[in-house]
C-alpha cells in the first residue's frame, strides 16, 4: 500500500503548476473575481515561453508570470500592451521584421501589439515611463526562468478592457554569449544607451478570457506558451475558481484512494481518472 504521505506528493506533483498556484492562492480569487491566462510564445526564435495570470477584484489587477527560456541573469521588461478604447491588437510574428535585419525589434512589434498600457516593473511606478526602467523588472535566475508576481491599481479603463491587452516580454541573446551587448544587434532603437538585446521582444501572449461564470467548453487549459502538446496562445482560464476547483477535485481523490476502507469479501482497485 502506498504511504499516506507518498501518495499525497504524487497527486501534488500531478497537477499542473498554474493550478497548484492557484488552488493554493484561492483567497485571492473570490467567486466573483474575473480571471484570464495568457500563453506566452517565442519571438526572435527566442524559445521564451511562458503562463500568465491576470486576475481583477475591483481596481486591483494581480499579474502572475512564469517563463522560461529567458537570458540567464538578465533583467526581462515586461508589459501589459494594447489598448483600451477597442482597438484590437494581436502578437507579431518574425516575418513582421520589415526591415529584414533578421531582429523583430520593438518598434516593428509596437505596430502590432500596441503601445505600453502597464509596465510590469517589481517596485515603483508602473506607468509607461517605466517601460524601460530595467534596474526594476525580474531577472532571470541561472536556468533562464523569470517568476513575477504583482498587484497593481489600474484605472478603469484597464478593467473595463483587460481582453483587449497582452503581456510582451522583451530580451534576446542572439550572439548566445550569455548576456545583452551591442555586438549581437547594436543599439535599441528606443535608447542608444541599451543594447537592441535588452528591449526586443522575446515573448508575445494575448489575452482572451471571460468572466467567473462562464467556464470554456472542455474545462481549464494551462500550459507554457509553445510545448509540443500544450494549448494555443491566449487559451481562457474563464474562472480562477474552476482551476481552484479541478486542483482541490484531484486532491480529493488522492485523499480518497490514502483513506483506510474495510476490507470488503472482493476488493475491486483502479486509478481514478
Amino acid at each position: 500500500m502506498m504511504p499516506k504521505r507518498t501518495g499525497l506528493l504524487a497527486a501534488l506533483a500531478a497537477l499542473p503548476a498554474v493550478l497548484l498556484t492557484v488552488a493554493v492562492s484561492s483567497p485571492v480569487f473570490a467567486a466573483d473575481t474575473p480571471a484570464y491566462q495568457i500563453d506566452l510564445a517565442p519571438l526572435n526564435d527566442s524559445g521564451a515561453t511562458g503562463t500568465a495570470l491576470l486576475s481583477l477584484r475591483g481596481n486591483a489587477l494581480t499579474v502572475w508570470i512564469k517563463s522560461e527560456g529567458m537570458v540567464p541573469g538578465q533583467p526581462s521588461a515586461q508589459h501589459l500592451h494594447g489598448s483600451t478604447d477597442g482597438h484590437d491588437f494581436q502578437c507579431p510574428d518574425n516575418g513582421d521584421d520589415t526591415n529584414k535585419d533578421g531582429i523583430l525589434d520593438n518598434t516593428e512589434a509596437t505596430v502590432h501589439y500596441g503601445d505600453i498600457n502597464i509596465s510590469l516593473t517589481e517596485s515603483g511606478g508602473t506607468d509607461e515611463g517605466s517601460g524601460l526602467a530595467v534596474d526594476r523588472m525580474p531577472v532571470a535566475d541561472a536556468q533562464g526562468k523569470v517568476s513575477y508576481k504583482r498587484t497593481i491599481t489600474v484605472g478603469q479603463d484597464v478593467v473595463d478592457h483587460i481582453k483587449d491587452l497582452h503581456i510582451v516580454q522583451h530580451g534576446i541573446d542572439p550572439n548566445d554569449n550569455g548576456k545583452y551587448d551591442f555586438e549581437g544587434a547594436g543599439k535599441s532603437e528606443l535608447d542608444p544607451k541599451l543594447p537592441q538585446e535588452a528591449t526586443a521582444p522575446t515573448n508575445c501572449g494575448v489575452v482572451k478570457g471571460a468572466a467567473v461564470g462562464s467556464v470554456p467548453v472542455g474545462g481549464v487549459e494551462t500550459g507554457g506558451g509553445a510545448a509540443p502538446d500544450g494549448p494555443s496562445s491566449g487559451a481562457v482560464i474563464g474562472t480562477a475558481g474552476a482551476a481552484a476547483l479541478t486542483a482541490a477535485g484531484v486532491l480529493v481523490v488522492a485523499r480518497r484512494r490514502m483513506r483506510p476502507t474495510p476490507v470488503p469479501a472482493v476488493v475491486k482497485t483502479g486509478d481514478a481518472a
